[in-house]
């Protein structure tokens, strides 16, 4: 049913990941699917707070990001046999988005947050995600 699966993950938030995770693992290994991992570090917003970081500061924010993914995918992710692991930088769903549509995704799995009134049960990025996407996306709370 699935042949290729895009996990979203929070390296700031390995703990909220594990339920996703697991849930992609499963899916992964019942169907046989590649499974990628995938982390965004948000941008800065705006330009103007961008120029008070050093030119290098995005590559080391993006290495760090990289290296806590690959540490984490190793623990967690270890028996997947088809795993690929992705991390860019700015709009968090839609680098996703565009990451699924790269990949040929035919699924999403995203994490939940704990839901707020202002939320709408789901966090806004996966909400944004879930409405966006041509594929089918798990939210996994």
């Amino acid at each position: 049913m699935f042949k290729t699966l895009l996990l979203t993950v929070d390296v700031n938030d390995l703990k909220g990941s594990e339920k996703p995770a697991e849930a992609a693992r499963h899916m992964a290994l019942d169907y046989g699917a590649e499974l990628h991992v995938m982390n965004v570090v948000p941008d800065y917003g705006m330009s103007i707070v961008g120029a008070y970081f050093s030119k290098d500061h995005n590559k080391a924010i993006l290495k760090e990001a990289k290296a806590a993914l690959e540490s984490w995918a190793q623990q967690t992710l270890k028996d997947v046999p088809d795993l690929r692991l992705h991390v860019d930088q700015g709009t968090v769903y839609d680098l996703v988005l565009k990451e699924a549509e790269a990949v040929k995704a035919d699924a999403i799995i995203v994490g939940a947050h704990k839901s707020q009134l202002k939320d709408y049960l789901i966090g806004p990025n996966a909400a944004r995600i879930s409405r966006h996407a041509k594929q089918s996306v798990f939210v996994i709370r």
